[in-house]
């Protein structure tokens, strides 16, 4: 322990002070706040390749539950391309977390990934998963309650029908927020309000919800607007079926924030991130 030896002297008086001060060593702080330091400052990937070797006290903060309670693992996920070694690393960490994550963010996961996360219980509160392979039995087969889930992202997730929403809806009782969209279509496709129906049905207490190119009409965005009656946000752009006839359209301005179908022909093929608007973030 180092020490360093400061001498004062008040203005007003010819007495000297002497403060000593005492640093301590960086193995000594509390773990919790040296993860959070590390999650503050460090990507998952260099805290596991390059942290854990600096010193024995690091390394075992690293191997800890308190550096693995937020994980973004998006930017990473996009750069390997890999869904098996997405699964593989997902669940390494929520192992490491002891079954503790509270966010998750990844991209391109597959079943096993998703039945670890499933697993998270209590825990969990914000999980981003656009563009996987999870499909409704895989939903229907491993999903858990998920009592303080209040975000869930599975845009682009196609093999996701109203079926496999309406688990998510049963089993996640908080949901808050849901970005739901689907890959831009050139052709009208038939109208199908079944996703719309389950969505309205089984989360009621939903304030914010992103519907881009989905293949709902009018009756599908009436049911969300009359059995989510909390909701403040809707984003629909790119939902070539809905109308908006009668006072459909006079109830959804009334929101607090509205995006309707109809977009610039320049932007209507965009992906999915022209659709991310709305604030989805944690409530807490």
């Amino acid at each position: 322990m180092s020490k360093k030896t400061l001498m004062l002297s008040p203005t007003d008086s010819n007495t000297t002070v002497v403060v000593t001060e005492q640093w301590r060593r960086w193995s000594e702080l509390n773990p919790e706040i040296l993860a959070l330091i590390f999650k503050k400052i460090v990507p998952v990937e260099e805290m596991v390749r390059s942290v854990a070797l600096v010193c024995k006290g690091w390394k075992e903060v690293v191997w800890g539950p308190y550096c693995w309670s937020e994980i973004d693992l998006e930017g990473w996920c996009r750069r390997r391309n890999d869904g098996h070694a997405v699964d593989m690393v997902v669940k390494k960490v929520v192992r490491r977390s002891k079954f503790m994550v509270q966010r998750m963010s990844v991209y391109g996961m597959g079943e096993t990934g998703f039945f670890f996360l499933a697993h998270c219980g209590n825990f969990l509160k914000v999980l981003q998963m656009p563009m996987t392979d999870i499909t409704d039995q895989m939903v229907t087969k491993h999903i858990k309650p998920l009592p303080n889930l209040t975000v869930l992202d599975i845009s682009h997730c196609v093999k996701i029908t109203s079926k496999g929403l309406a688990t998510f809806g049963h089993q996640c009782k908080s949901l808050l927020h849901l970005k739901r969209n689907m890959p831009a279509f050139e052709d009208q496709l038939p109208v199908d309000d079944s996703e719309t129906k389950a969505i309205a049905e089984t989360m009621p207490h939903l304030l914010q919800v992103e519907l881009c190119f989905g293949r709902f009409g009018d009756s599908g965005v009436s049911e969300i607007l009359t059995k989510c009656k909390a909701l403040t946000h809707l984003v629909i752009k790119g939902s070539w079926n809905v109308e908006l006839n009668g006072d459909l359209a006079e109830i959804c301005e009334r929101l607090e924030h509205f995006h309707s179908p109809w977009i610039d022909d320049d932007h209507r093929f965009s992906d999915m991130s022209e659709c991310g608007d709305a604030d989805l973030t944690d409530s807490d």
